[in-house]
């Protein structure tokens, strides 16, 4: 019996064991801008992606109908997260995936009185540049990691 245990219970265990593939890379190659229509949903078909934007911009503005003819400036980090932002927008939405969901996984405020104008992004790895007007700013999932002077 003890050499049934010894024999089969390592084997037991690696097969309960998770699979991970790694390294992995999730990013997207350059921002998407997507138009909303007019019930608030997006829909980016060469990454694949749709959602229905109107809590964004309830979030972001107050108003349930801000989405009307906005555009949405998305791009995503090479650990998967979506950075979502708009013009006039103060604020950069981070965003995971889950369960056929995008769960908010921070808020990351930008501008405290005026909302940014023309904002874009770029892949600057391991970062997601932000540039609005002549500001350039460095992001992760967790906020701002470095500001870089105005130009």
């Amino acid at each position: 019996m003890k050499f049934f245990l010894f024999l089969f219970l390592p084997i037991i265990f690696s097969a309960c064991s998770s699979l991970v593939l790694e390294p992995a890379d999730f990013a997207w190659p350059v921002e998407s801008v997507l138009k909303t229509d007019q019930n608030g949903n997006v829909d980016e078909k060469q990454n694949n992606l749709s959602f229905n934007a109107a809590k964004l911009f309830l979030e972001e503005t107050g108003d349930s109908l801000s989405y009307v003819d906005h555009d949405l400036r998305i791009i995503r980090d090479s650990n998967g997260f979506y950075f979502i932002t708009s013009d006039n927008f103060k604020n950069v939405y981070v965003f995971n995936a889950d369960n056929g969901t995008l769960s908010l996984d921070n808020k990351i405020a930008i501008s405290d009185t005026l909302g940014m104008k023309d904002p874009a992004f770029n892949q600057r790895p391991p970062y997601i540049e932000l540039v609005f007007g002549n500001k350039k700013i460095n992001l992760t999932h967790d906020g701002i990691s470095e500001k870089e002077e105005e130009k």
